[in-house]
C-alpha cells in the first residue's frame, strides 16, 4: 500500500504570496510547487523565454529565409505522436503563414518504424524537397541525416528528445536537451520546439524587411497546437511550458480554436468554451494518438490542418472511431499481461519486462503504463514486429516507462553499453522510452534491466508514495473553487491538488456496475464523493485522499470529492 505524504509548503513564499494578493489557499497550493512571486502564475505571453536563447535558433531562422526567399520546396517529416502530429501542424500552418512553399510526411508506425530513417528518406526524395526539416524527431537520426546528405538534401533537426553519442550531421539542429544549449528551459516538446523556431523565423524575416509594407503573422493562432501536444507529451510544466498551455486554453475558450481542435472536443463530447489541461490529456490527446498507434498519424494531422469545420469533424470521428478501437485492443492486452503476472511479485523485482509476440506494437506504450500503474516498478513490454509491426527480420519492438527515481534513457544507455548489440535502437526520456530487440533475446535483456534498475534506483524510490496538500478546511470546500482548480494548468512537476483528511461514511452505493458514490461527512459538512472504477464498500470511517471535481448534473452545479486513495482511520 502506498504511504500518504504532505507535500513540504515554504512558510516564506506562501506569506509572500498571500501578501502579494492570493487567497491562503492558492498561496499555499503555489508555494508548494515552488512559486514565490505571482509572476511566475502570471502566464502572459511577454514573460516567454526568448528563442535567442535556444542554441542554433538563429541558424535555423535564416536557413528556412533563405529557403523562403529562393521559394524552395521544404518537407517536414514529422513523429506519429500526438506531440509531433501537432508539431507537424504547426510547422505546416506557421511556415505557410510565413511565406514557404511546405508539405509534411509522417512514418507510419507499423509499416515505417520511428524517425528520419533512409527508408524515410527515400520515400521524402520521390517529392523532391530542397530541405527536410524534422519535428519531434531527428537527433538520434545519424544513418537517416546521411542518407539525406548523400542525395544532396540538407536536413534541420528540431527535436526534444535525448541525443546518444553522436549527433547527426544535419545542417543545423535546434534540441534544448543537445550539448551546449543553454535554454533555461529544458522541457520543450518538439511542438514547444518547433513554434520557437517559428518565432525565430518570423525575427529574422522581420529584420529582412519583410513585413515593411505588410502586418506579421500572428502565430499566437498555433497556441492552441502547442498547448495539446504540450499536455500530450507530458513533459515537466515548468513556468513556460505553463504559460504556453495556458495561452493556448484561453483561445480555445474564446472560441478561436483551429477547426480540428474544435472538431476534437465535440468527438469526446467535450466543450471548448471550458476547456482543461484534462480535456487535451485524456480527451483529445488519445484520440489524436490512436491514428498513430492503429492506423496512420497522417489522418490525425489533416485533421489539425484543415479549415473546413467539416471536413475536422469527418476526421475526427475516424480519430474517435480507431480511439476506441485501441481502446478495446488495449483492454484484451491487459486482461492477458495481468494473467500472464498473476505470480509476478513485485517485491521480489526492481523491473518488470513483459512479452508476448502477438500484442499490437502500436498499444504497448499504454500496457507499460498500465503496469507500471499496477505494480511501480520501471515496466518494458515487447512484441514482434510480425505482428502488424516494421523493422528488420525477427527484430521485437519494446515500449518502456519509469516511476520516479529511475531515468529510463538512462538505464538503457548503461545496458547498451555492459552489453553491446543486446539492445538494436533506444532513445527517449527520463519516463519513457522505446527500443529495438533481437527476437529470442528477452529473457536476456530481462536481466539485464533488472540488473541496472537495482543499481541506479534508490529502494526507497519502489515504495508507491502519495503526496497531498494536506487537510482542507471543510468550509473552503466550494464548488468555485474545485472549478478554479480545474482551469487552472497542472501537470508532470507542477502536480494537479490532492488533500487528506478523514470522513466519516454516511452513505455509499454501487452506480454503473464499477463505480462507488458516496456521502462523506467531516466537520458537520457532508460531501457528495465518487470512487471511480473501484466497487468494493468502504468502512464507516477513512482517512481519504481525493480531488475536488466540479459537477454538473441536470442543469444542477455541485462540488463532488473524486476519491484516488484510502486507508481505515480510527476514532
Amino acid at each position: 500500500m502506498p504511504s500518504v505524504t504532505t507535500r513540504p509548503c515554504p512558510a516564506d513564499a506562501r506569506t509572500a504570496l498571500e501578501q502579494a494578493g492570493l487567497a491562503p489557499a492558492w498561496a499555499r497550493l503555489y508555494a508548494a510547487r515552488g512559486v514565490t512571486h505571482p509572476e511566475q502564475i502570471a502566464h502572459r505571453l511577454p514573460q516567454l523565454l526568448p528563442p535567442v536563447g535556444l542554441l542554433h535558433v538563429e541558424r535555423a531562422a535564416a536557413l528556412l529565409a533563405d529557403a523562403i526567399a529562393a521559394n524552395k520546396r521544404l518537407l517536414i517529416i514529422a513523429d506519429y505522436d500526438a506531440d509531433g502530429a501537432t508539431a507537424c501542424a504547426v510547422g505546416v500552418r506557421g511556415l505557410r503563414l510565413l511565406g514557404a512553399q511546405v508539405d509534411f510526411l509522417v512514418p507510419n508506425r507499423l509499416e515505417h518504424g520511428y524517425g528520419l530513417t533512409p527508408d524515410i528518406v527515400k520515400l521524402a526524395a520521390a517529392r523532391r524537397p530542397d530541405l527536410i526539416v524534422t519535428v519531434d524527431n531527428g537527433i538520434a537520426a545519424v544513418d537517416g541525416v546521411a542518407a539525406a546528405n548523400a542525395l544532396g538534401i540538407p536536413v534541420l533537426v528540431t527535436d526534444h528528445h535525448l541525443p546518444g553519442d553522436a549527433l547527426p550531421d544535419a545542417a543545423c539542429i535546434v534540441n534544448p536537451s543537445q550539448p551546449g544549449c543553454g535554454f533555461a528551459s529544458k522541457n520543450l516538446a518538439g511542438v514547444g520546439v518547433m513554434f520557437y523556431v517559428l518565432l525565430a523565423l518570423r525575427a529574422e524575416l522581420r529584420q529582412r524587411g519583410a513585413y515593411a509594407q505588410q502586418p506579421e503573422p500572428d502565430l499566437r493562432a498555433l497556441l492552441d497546437l502547442v498547448a495539446l501536444g504540450t499536455v500530450a507529451d507530458v513533459v515537466r510544466l515548468d513556468a513556460n511550458n505553463r504559460t504556453l498551455i495556458e495561452n493556448g486554453l484561453a483561445r480555445m475558450r474564446a472560441g478561436k480554436a483551429s477547426a480540428g481542435i474544435n472538431a476534437l472536443f465535440r468527438a469526446a463530447g467535450r466543450d471548448p468554451a471550458r476547456a482543461t489541461v484534462f480535456d487535451l490529456g485524456f480527451m483529445l490527446g488519445p484520440r489524436l494518438n490512436a491514428a498513430g498507434r492503429i492506423d496512420d498519424m497522417a489522418l490525425g494531422i489533416e485533421c489539425l490542418l484543415t479549415d473546413d469545420p467539416a471536413t475536422a469533424q469527418q476526421l475526427a470521428q475516424q480519430l474517435d472511431t480507431l480511439n476506441r478501437t485501441r481502446r478495446d485492443v488495449e483492454a484484451d492486452m491487459l486482461e492477458e499481461a495481468l494473467a500472464i503476472l498473476a505470480s509476478f511479485n513485485p517485491s521480489d523485482s526492481h523491473s518488470l519486462t513483459a512479452y508476448q509476440p502477438g500484442w499490437h506494437i502500436g498499444v504497448i506504450g499504454i500496457l507499460a503504463s498500465r503496469l507500471k500503474d499496477k505494480f511501480h516498478r520501471p515496466t518494458i513490454v515487447l512484441a514482434s514486429n510480425e505482428n502488424g509491426g516494421t523493422g528488420e527480420s525477427g527484430e521485437l519492438k519494446g515500449s518502456g516507462r519509469s516511476i520516479p527515481g529511475l531515468h529510463l534513457r538512462d538505464a538503457l544507455d548503461l545496458i547498451d553499453k555492459r552489453h553491446p548489440g543486446l539492445i538494436l535502437k533506444f532513445g527517449g526520456h527520463a519516463m519513457a522510452a522505446g527500443l529495438s530487440l533481437s527476437t529470442g533475446r528477452h529473457e536476456e535483456f530481462s536481466r539485464a534491466f533488472e540488473t541496472v534498475v537495482r543499481e541506479l534506483i534508490d529502494p526507497a524510490d519502489l515504495e508507491g508514495v502519495i503526496e497531498t496538500d494536506g487537510e482542507l478546511d471543510a468550509t473552503d470546500h466550494s464548488y468555485q473553487l474545485a472549478i478554479e482548480l480545474d482551469h487552472a494548468v497542472w501537470g508532470q512537476g507542477f502536480p494537479a491538488p490532492l488533500f487528506c483528511a478523514t470522513f466519516d461514511v454516511v452513505a455509499q452505493r454501487v452506480v454503473g456496475e464499477k463505480h462507488l458514490k458516496l456521502k462523506l461527512a467531516r466537520e458537520g459538512e457532508v460531501f457528495d464523493a465518487m470512487r471511480f472504477f473501484h466497487p468494493d464498500p468502504l468502512p464507516d470511517r477513512i482517512r481519504a485522499v481525493y480531488a475536488l471535481m466540479p459537477n454538473e448534473y441536470n442543469g444542477q452545479q455541485s462540488l463532488q470529492l473524486k476519491l484516488q486513495h484510502w486507508e481505515p482511520a480510527g476514532e
